[in-house]
């Protein structure tokens, strides 16, 4: 299980969620069909086209306070407590709040379909209440 199903997770089943980061951290996120998408069309793409091995790709970046405030929507009864824990905390400000991916979409034309609303709505979300049966 995942960060974010072990949060929704806990929405669905009326738990209080304590997250390990301060509202106002912010990371990248993408659903697993924008990721797999992105394979197909790197794999597709002529080697002649590419300038390099690795590209990094983005969809959407969103706050701790944000994703709460998206899961509070779906599941009212959700409560998370925001209790950062130092060492969890320090590994996650090493990451970027974002992605930087113009040479993906310049090259091989990456574009992520699902922006933070549509993962939610569309994807995530729907999965949990199936998990939990909701």
């Amino acid at each position: 299980m995942n960060i974010k199903d072990a949060y929704i997770g806990s929405a669905v089943q009326g738990k209080v969620y304590t997250c390990f980061v301060p509202e106002s951290t912010t990371l990248p996120f993408m659903v697993m069909p924008d990721a797999i998408n992105a394979l197909l069309i790197l794999e597709a793409t002529p080697a002649k086209n590419l300038t390099q091995v690795v590209y990094n790709i983005g969809a959407f970046s969103v706050s701790a306070k944000d994703f709460y405030e998206m899961i509070k929507k779906a599941f009212p009864i959700a409560e998370v407590n925001f209790k950062p824990d130092p060492l969890h905390k320090k590994i996650v400000d090493s990451w970027p709040a974002d992605l930087d991916d113009p040479l993906a979409r310049k090259e091989w034309g990456w574009s992520h379909e699902f922006d933070s609303k549509r993962a939610f709505d569309e994807y995530s979300i729907p999965a949990v209440k199936q998990r939990y049966g909701k």
